[in-house]
């Protein structure tokens, strides 16, 4: 999607502006995609070839997320001086999150009881092997999970992978600048020259993201064809109309009522995000630039770097409701389907499983043959069934569970007052346009505040 430079921004009138050079990036995303789709249906052994352009593309984008979160927080939480503040942002947040996933749950159960997928398909010794593999891959316990968000040094947060590690790490890195009142503020002033470096790193990296496109695509089209599509359609189509549904009707309700914005408009915002979400079936590829816009959009650091960097673990609307739909289409498919009691204790369990699975490659395949694993053994030969269409799958669960977090950081700045309406507004209207060059806002003045501490100093707070 391209949004057309005004000739000046608020602010900058008779100032040169910059010529928009990215939206030809997006279309030679677009290409790549339609070129990557082409190549798997006529050369599929030669698209397999090309799946490690996909995986290096996506971990070119994971190398980054880590330095941004930390920036993100740091600056955020060590310019507020209240502590109570981020508090208020986090424990809100975390309710929200299991509100919703409560929801996306129920719909997907709403759904799978309506449409009852899976009937007369059949388990061979093929995808029962197949569901065996991916249950070794979805094990782990809570205590495994929450002993793995402390990393092993306090550097190696910025290195492990782990998100809520780098999350970790970069609150106390924040309060502890808070505490240090006036001393900290040339740490501040240096972490944010890091930040515009980080960022200007991955814009760089962005150019990158046809030719990773092209990979990700071709390797999933040339590695499954058209034939599990077909088989299993019922399940696709109805998983993909409830992601829709949930979206659009339940997160846009909420949406409308709390802020008064429009979701179509907020989703147009997001355009190149979920463009390069679909084209790389990842939502993380598209983690650092949800910040950056966030924060354009005029939600402050402290409610972005705190909310988007949990939601991505703990707000998965997508993958709820790809772990409903599936496990009744499993159970119908093995011939003993679930009685109302079994869907909800299942569900619960797999609600919780989730939230230990988040950061694994296919958390969604994983969690759902782990959960079954551990609650219903009998039904863990199903998973083998899905196993074919899951990287189709996998794009709308990343898509959902992208829009839901966009979504939870508007309504947590609006609930907290961490939300600058009229710049929303303005951004959302295309009047004043993302900086796609920096992804920082270098040509316009953010808001600021004065918040006094005890000592009664003034500490500006980055906008």
């Amino acid at each position: 999607m391209s949004i057309q430079t005004p000739s000046a921004a608020p602010g900058t009138a008779g100032r040169p502006t910059r010529r928009d050079r990215t939206h030809y990036l997006y279309l030679a995303v677009v290409g790549a995609v339609v070129a990557g789709i082409v190549v798997g249906l006529a050369a599929p052994s030669f698209a397999v070839e090309l799946k490690p352009l996909g995986m290096a593309f996506v971990a070119l984008i994971k190398m980054m997320i880590q330095p941004v979160i930390f920036c993100t927080i740091v600056l955020g939480v060590g310019s507020v001086r209240s502590a109570a503040r981020v508090g208020k942002v986090g424990g809100l947040s975390l309710l929200y999150f299991m509100v919703m996933s409560t929801v996306a749950l129920g719909i997907g159960l709403v759904v799978g009881n309506v449409l009852h997928p899976g009937s007369g398909l059949h388990i061979t010794a093929e995808t029962a092997s197949a569901g065996a593999a991916q249950a070794e891959a979805g094990h782990g316990s809570t205590t495994d999970f929450l002993l793995g968000i402390v990393p092993d040094s306090m550097l190696s947060a910025l290195t492990s992978g782990e998100v809520l590690q780098t999350l970790l790490i970069a609150l106390l890195v924040g309060f502890a600048l808070q505490a240090m009142g006036s001393a900290g503020e040339p740490v501040l002033r240096g972490v944010g020259h890091l930040q515009r470096l980080v960022f200007r790193v991955l814009s760089m990296i962005m150019w990158a993201a046809p030719v990773g496109a092209f990979g990700a695509i071709a390797g999933v089209v040339g590695e499954t064809g058209v034939d599990a599509l077909k088989s299993l359609a019922v399940l696709m189509i109805g998983f993909y109309v409830t992601c829709a549904l949930f979206v659009f009707v339940v997160l846009g309700l909420v949406l409308k009522v709390s802020t008064g914005v429009n979701i179509f408009a907020l989703l147009r915002y997001l355009g190149r995000e979920f463009l390069l979400i679909l084209s790389t079936s990842s939502s993380e590829s598209a983690l650092p630039r949800l910040i950056a816009k966030m924060e354009h959009a005029g939600v402050d650091k402290p409610t972005v770097g705190v909310v988007v960097p949990t939601g991505y673990s703990f707000n998965l609307d997508g993958t709820a409701i790809y772990l409903t739909m599936a496990s009744l289409f499993i159970a119908t498919a093995m011939g003993d389907p679930l009685s109302i009691g079994e869907q909800i204790s299942l569900l619960v369990f797999m609600m919780v499983a989730s939230k230990g699975a988040a950061g694994v490659t296919g958390a969604g395949m994983a969690t759902l043959a782990g959960g079954l694993s551990s609650h219903r053994p009998e039904l863990l030969d199903g998973v083998g069934l899905i196993v074919g269409i899951d990287r189709f799958m996998s794009e709308c669960r990343a898509l959902t569970n992208f829009a839901g977090n966009a979504v939870a950081t508007v309504l947590i700045g609006t609930w907290t007052g961490g939300l600058d309406r009229a710049r929303l507004d303005r951004v959302l209207a295309g009047e004043e346009p993302f900086d796609e060059t920096t992804m920082l806002d270098d040509d316009v003045e953010g808001p600021r505040e004065e918040v006094a501490d005890d000592e009664q100093r003034t500490v500006p707070v980055l906008a």
